[in-house]
């Protein structure tokens, strides 16, 4: 007997943006027998200008909130799944899902529940479209009270209400608190309801279908043929995503990963190209490949606190953790020397807060000097290469230098698996190209 395994896709926004998209969908979903379980995110745009689904129901919150007029966008909202079900031919009577979420909207629901509204309605469609079963996820996806996803009730919710579905379509991007009212992840959610459906049905892979070929080794829009990544590590996806690739939402890569189910991102408008595997362990490396990817992101802050004969002073760290802990920052990175502390944090958390954030660092820390480095972009070059190789950071100063980059921080991790520089704002794109071309152009 031929064993058969179980993938469960899903389909982003612009992949089930309208009926001709959706087809593809239905193609790619018939080409193998194994895509049992299908995850689809809200109807994305269809061409440069158009607006998602999702944003204009927001919208139409946000203009009931304010006492203004939203029929004409919430009628733009029903043309589009109206249209979309008279396409694929399927009947489903959407009116009265749509009649039924303008009346909660009247109502006064909450703005979850009414963004949560456009994968519901396209995972209607396209369980009809398919002739799957459509299983909502509100009951199924757990969050508590104060919204934090609760992992192991939502694995065996699902894992018991799967069981009863041959083939099933799910909504994304959204669950439910203990009273039942909707919860939404942030945007971008899809791939984690896509993530923990793989986990609870055990999938041997987990799909995510959009609009791009997997991984670049550095943002398109940087440089220039950016070579694909073929196979990468959870880990190594992780530095990446936290740093700017943006491919897959981050928080979707743990599910899958205490599972230990490979993630392969596939491109739904060129289903042949194979993507990228992202895998437990990493992948081969190809002849002379030492990084796997590059990425970067702007507006970070560094504090440098110097302290003679900080090294012997205890708890030094801990009350720099303790402070931020009171702003509600999250510290970013910390690099350390003898007697010097680099504290980095993303100008966005610090919220127009700095000054009172130096001054109660020096009141507590009493450090002998203190500078503050604002406009600081992180770039990480990551990568498993890297590991015990010689001349690998050498390398990357050096082609840095050569580019005429000022270099202003420099953090390594103990794994040798990534090396983080830090270099003005308006630097980082030189930056990266700098170091794409040393390691990738040689």
């Amino acid at each position: 007997m031929i064993e058969v395994g179980i993938k469960v896709a899903k389909f982003g926004g612009s992949s089930v943006a309208d009926a001709i998209q959706i087809g593809k969908t239905k193609k790619i979903i018939e080409a193998d027998p194994d895509r049992k379980y299908i995850v689809v995110s809200a109807p994305g745009k269809r061409f440069d200008g158009d607006t998602k689904v999702t944003d204009l129901l927001y919208l139409c919150k946000t203009h009931i909130e304010h006492n203004l007029p939203y029929e004409q966008l919430y009628q733009v909202v029903c043309d589009r799944y109206k249209v979309t079900e008279v396409n694929l031919e399927v009947q489903v009577n959407i009116q009265k899902y749509l009649d039924e979420i303008k009346e909660n909207l009247e109502k006064g629901t909450t703005a979850d529940y009414v963004a949560s509204r456009g994968e519901y309605l396209n995972a209607i469609l396209i369980a009809a479209y398919l002739g799957y079963d459509f299983v909502d996820s509100a009951p199924l996806i757990h969050f508590n009270e104060k919204g934090k996803l609760l992992a192991e009730e939502t694995d065996q919710a699902l894992k018991a209400e799967l069981a009863k579905h041959e083939r099933a379509v799910l909504p994304g991007f959204y669950g439910s608190t203990p009273d039942g009212s909707i919860k939404t992840f942030s945007r971008g959610g899809s791939d984690i309801t896509g993530a923990l459906v793989a986990r609870a049905v055990e999938a041997d892979v987990y799909e995510n279908w959009t609009d791009v070929s997997g991984f670049l080794m550095a943002d398109p829009r940087i440089v220039e043929d950016a070579k694909p990544i073929s196979t990468i590590s959870y880990k190594e996806l992780r530095e990446l995503s936290y740093m700017g690739a943006t491919v897959l939402h981050e928080d979707a890569i743990y599910p899958a990963r205490i599972a230990d189910i490979p993630i392969n991102i596939r491109n739904t408008n060129r289903p042949q190209d194979e993507g990228t595997l992202i895998t437990a362990e990493a992948g081969p490396l190809e002849d002379g490949q030492i990084i796997t990817g590059i990425a970067g992101s702007k507006d970070f802050i560094v504090i440098a606190l110097y302290k003679n004969m900080l090294s012997d002073e205890r708890g030094f760290v801990r009350r720099i953790a303790g402070i931020l802990e009171d702003f509600d920052i999250s510290l970013e990175h910390l690099p350390t020397g003898i007697d010097t502390v680099s504290v980095v944090i993303s100008s966005e958390s610090v919220d127009g807060r700095l000054d009172e954030i130096v001054e109660e660092f020096k009141q507590q820390l009493k450090p002998d000097n203190i500078d503050v480095i604002e406009h600081i972009a992180l770039i990480a070059t990551v990568g498993y290469g890297m590991s015990s190789r010689p001349g690998v950071s050498a390398k990357l100063f050096s082609a840095l230098a050569e580019a005429g980059v000022n270099i202003r921080m420099i953090d390594q991790g103990s794994s040798e698996m990534n090396i983080i520089v830090g270099v003005e704002n308006d630097a980082l794109e030189t930056s990266i190209r700098a170091i794409y071309k040393a390691f990738v152009n040689e």
